[in-house]
């Protein structure tokens, strides 16, 4: 049962951070290079960006919910580094959605807000990718 559990998580950490990964460095920038207009893909960018952080959400959860389902002692504290990572990850992408992209949205300070919604995802990126490493080494031991 614990091989099980810690291999889903290894697969859910695994999927939070590639998703990441494959919209934000991959799909968005063709999506602004072969679109016929920067408005079009900026349109197309906002949904594909919406839909991530309900993916990230997801995915914390239900590592969350993994870790809860493991109340063995070693396995908590086993856990217990990734949970600053999966907690912060999925606060961010929350703050990236009804903080930041409604800003973007509407074009006020676009520069600005789109400059601070980089660095959050960048941030989203990095404690889903710190999770996935987490995840991976907690199996191997």
């Amino acid at each position: 049962m614990k091989s099980l559990l810690s291999g889903a998580a290894v697969w859910i950490a695994a999927l939070w951070w590639g998703s990441l990964a494959t919209v934000g460095f991959y799909v968005v920038p063709l999506l602004f290079a072969h679109l016929p207009t920067p408005a079009m893909a900026g349109t197309m960018a906002a949904k594909l960006f919406s839909a991530q952080t309900w993916v990230a959400v997801v995915c914390g959860l239900l590592l969350l919910l993994n870790i809860r389902s493991n109340q063995v002692p070693a396995l908590i504290k086993q856990w217990k580094p990734a949970l600053l990572f999966i907690v912060s990850g999925m606060l961010l992408a929350l703050l990236l959605e009804f903080a930041v992209a409604p800003r973007i949205v509407l074009r006020v300070d676009l520069r600005l807000w789109h400059s601070v919604g980089t660095v959050l995802y960048l941030l989203q990126w990095v404690c889903a990718g710190l999770t996935f490493r987490h995840m991976l080494l907690g199996r191997k031991s």
